[in-house]
């Protein structure tokens, strides 16, 4: 049987990669994970029916309402809470009257789809540089860990500004963006892809499948993809709310998504002189931004838990039950009566 590897402070250690049943049933009996995953559901479904959503409101994400705004005060909303009223659901943005509401969804399909598309790539990036560094002999381990090695330590903030300055303007800037954060940031999943392939081609199930005859594509997707499964999956959805952070900070800076293409990050960014008029511009924006980092994060913990029941979870969010549950699935994993039925003297040696 193939073993998964999730990688620790002290390095790789094999663990029996869960089925997929028990493995949602274990994620699901995390109530920090359920909460969060139907907060990050909700955002992607705003994002994927934003269309839907500004028909339905009878608003256009770039149009200008110019009398909904103050010129004598230089553009502050008209009303109270930045112009809300049964037209404007979130009100309107400063200077310009565009619909918030509008800009909001719409910007929910930029951030999100940026970060999940940059994050696909890196993960195929690293999963496939990995095995081929594993699996390409001496030579191909040498050129990939040095290559890994370097990217990892280049300054990434200065590249990605040096590469937005000099791309052209005939790039459309999100899939530009996407390109340079899943370039720039492929080398986490190639380093845990190759610590967990090298190990696993020691195992007797793969060298048996190498003196059969089988080719290396083959062990790789028979034997070693399977096993590697857990920690891949677990780092990647831990990359998604990087990459979602990555963009809006570029944006941030005006060096990402560009007017009229609306993006959390730029939002933020023209809010910035506007926070004390117009609070609202920048507390919407700022606070989706903060539950989708938030969510990410509970919901990467919480499948690195159900992948791994042994490691101890860092969220301290649960019941009593929950707790005793939890402890019960690790007394019944495999190795755990061994542990257990040691004598204090064989504990102590």
């Amino acid at each position: 049987m193939s073993e998964a590897l999730l990688t620790t402070g002290t390095g790789v250690v094999a663990t029996p990669a869960p089925g997929g049943r028990l493995f949602w049933r274990r994620l699901r009996a995390q109530r920090a994970v359920t909460a969060a995953a139907a907060v990050f559901a909700l955002l992607v479904l705003v994002a994927l029916t934003a269309p839907l959503l500004t028909a339905l409101e009878g608003q256009d994400p770039n149009a200008y309402h110019p009398t909904l705004v103050d010129s004598a005060s230089g553009g502050v909303p008209i009303g109270s809470f930045g112009g809300i009223s049964g037209d404007h659901w979130l009100g309107v943005e400063p200077q310009t009257g565009r619909d918030l509401f509008a800009r909001i969804v719409y910007g929910a399909r930029v951030s999100l789809g940026v970060a999940f598309v940059a994050t696909l790539i890196q993960v195929a990036l690293g999963v496939g540089l990995g095995l081929f560094a594993a699996l390409g002999g001496r030579w191909a381990d040498q050129i990939v860990s040095r290559v890994t090695d370097v990217a990892a330590a280049l300054p990434m903030l200065v590249i990605t500004l040096g590469l937005l300055a000099v791309a052209p303007a005939s790039i459309p800037r999100p899939v530009l963006i996407t390109l340079i954060i899943a370039g720039l940031g492929w080398f986490g999943t190639s380093k845990i892809v190759r610590a967990g392939a090298l190990s696993l081609k020691t195992l007797d199930h793969v060298s048996a499948a190498r003196l059969s005859g089988w080719s290396t594509w083959a062990i790789a997707r028979r034997e070693l993809l399977p096993a590697l499964a857990a920690p891949v999956i677990t780092y990647a959805v831990l990359l998604v709310p990087g990459n979602v952070v990555a963009e809006a900070a570029l944006s941030f800076l005006g060096v990402g998504i560009k007017p009229p293409t609306p993006s959390w990050g730029q939002m933020l960014t023209d809010a910035n002189t506007w926070y004390q008029a117009a609070p609202t511009y920048l507390l919407l924006p700022a606070g989706l931004l903060f539950l989708t980092v938030l969510s990410l994060t509970v919901i990467g913990e919480g499948v690195r838990t159900a992948l791994d029941p042994r490691a101890a979870s860092r969220l301290r969010v649960g019941t009593r039950k929950q707790n005793r549950a939890a402890e019960a699935a690790r007394d019944a994993e495999p190795g755990s009566a061994i542990e257990s039925a040691k004598s204090p003297e064989e504990e102590a040696s």
